[in-house]
């Protein structure tokens, strides 16, 4: 998994252009801060979700498995490991997992959630 991690981050820093003599740093976060629009009423909802916690969002479960971000120091960059399962209204039907990947604060349509009726993108990660 973090060897994943790895590849996706450097992939991400060249894409970007970010890419020098020295080494990425990458911190740890507890908490991934998101931001989620609900289409149909255009309501836009701040959502602090905590490390392998699970946040409902409309129809949404959004689960964070990873959080990291780059320190003050360096070019701003947020990262997560994302999984977002679409409950539905019918409870006979089994929860579809509509993502599973990373998405990136600095990038929010490279990774972006593809739903008819919901927009979740990263806004930040931290400690607490």
């Amino acid at each position: 998994m973090r060897s994943i991690f790895a590849i996706s981050l450097a992939i991400t820093s060249l894409a970007c252009g970010a890419a020098s003599a020295q080494s990425t740093v990458w911190l740890d976060g507890r908490v991934a801060t998101m931001q989620a629009l609900d289409k149909i009423t255009a309501r836009i909802s701040t959502l602090s979700t905590p490390v392998g916690v699970a946040r409902q969002f409309g129809t949404l479960e959004v689960t964070v498995q990873r959080c990291a971000f780059h320190p003050p120091e360096e070019t701003p960059e947020n990262a997560a490991f994302v999984v977002i399962r679409d409950l539905g209204y019918d409870q006979s039907v089994a929860p579809a997992e509509v993502f599973s990947g990373w998405m990136f604060s600095s990038s929010p349509a490279i990774s972006a959630l593809e739903h008819p009726v919901y927009d979740i993108t990263l806004l930040a990660c931290s400690v607490d």
